[in-house]
């Protein structure tokens, strides 16, 4: 599974930071989240998963 991020939509929330801090950065100077973890782990799915359904710009993908 790969986890990704369109910046284009990013509005800095944070959300994915809360959900999975494991997973996720934050740039302060673009006010953008960071993908730290591309690729996660299997333990690390549920996560990532909840970041992306709690993601109010719906910026966060996860995909096979």
């Amino acid at each position: 599974m790969r986890l990704s991020v369109d910046l284009g939509l990013c509005q800095g929330h944070q959300e994915c930071l809360a959900e999975a801090p494991e997973l996720f950065g934050f740039d302060d100077d673009t006010d953008q989240v960071v993908v730290r973890v591309p690729e996660p782990a299997a333990d690390q799915l549920g996560a990532a998963r909840a970041a992306v359904k709690y993601c109010p710009a719906f910026a966060l993908s996860l995909e096979d």
